[in-house]
């Protein structure tokens, strides 16, 4: 009699990717939402209520304006997990695992160098110099008092949050210790998220699964009507 042979273990499902931290600037988000329910509000009563070409052009300037507007307040994103950052620009999503990421920047604006020499903008994390005048004035006072605490000046991230995908909790960066404790050195608060961006790189950027490749994806879902509505209202404007 044969005896059958014993059957390999079926393959176990891989772990799942560690939760994404989502950094976005609220302060954008709300100018948007303002500036898009204007347009739509003025947009759709021309569209309704226009004469002549009114209702055609006022509907070709929407469809350019409004994927436009969302483009550069709405969408903006930063994703980031123990093995890479998905970056969500206005007309384009970068996704860097950590072992091709060389650095970040932060002057007049927040960057991210690649291996490769490539530099991307992080528009959801946009610097704010009064932010930083503010927290100077901040440790100038720290500093002044004996370093006996902040004012009450709690770590977190203020106007931008880091949320998990799972719960949507907001959490602080650095973890600021209640009751005003001293925890170093008071920060603007795009500056604490490119410093926690900063040490996610550091712990991860050898890890085996940090490694790949950067890709690049063309955000189409704006820049297509963008261009229909620009080129519609061109025409429109160009032959009235």
């Amino acid at each position: 009699m044969t005896t059958p042979e014993p059957q390999s273990p079926s393959p176990q499902p891989s772990e799942p990717v560690s939760k994404d931290r989502v950094y976005r600037s609220p302060a954008g988000i709300a100018g948007g939402v303002l500036v898009l329910a204007l347009a739509l509000w003025l947009g759709i009563d021309a569209v309704v209520a226009g004469d002549g070409r009114t209702p055609w052009a006022a509907a070709a300037a929407l469809l350019f304006l409004v994927p436009l507007v969302a483009a550069y307040t709405v969408r903006p994103a930063v994703y980031a997990n123990e093995d890479r950052m998905r970056v969500r620009n206005p007309f384009r999503v970068i996704v860097l695992p950590w072992g091709q990421v060389e650095s970040f920047r932060s002057a007049y604006s927040n960057e991210v160098f690649t291996e490769g020499g490539d530099k991307y903008q992080l528009w959801s994390i946009p610097v704010s110099l009064r932010g930083r005048k503010k927290a100077a004035r901040r440790e100038d006072r720290r500093l002044a008092g004996g370093g006996r605490g902040r004012g009450g000046v709690l770590g977190g991230f203020g106007q931008f949050g880091a949320r998990g995908d799972a719960g949507g909790a907001s959490a602080g960066v650095g973890g600021g210790a209640a009751g005003g404790l001293d925890d170093g050195p008071v920060r603007a608060e795009t500056d604490k998220v490119m410093d926690e961006l900063r040490d996610l790189l550091e712990a991860r950027k050898a890890a085996e699964a940090s490694q790949g490749e950067v890709t690049v994806r063309w955000a189409y879902e704006i820049v297509v009507p963008v261009v229909v509505g620009a080129v519609a209202l061109a025409v429109l404007l160009g032959t009235g």
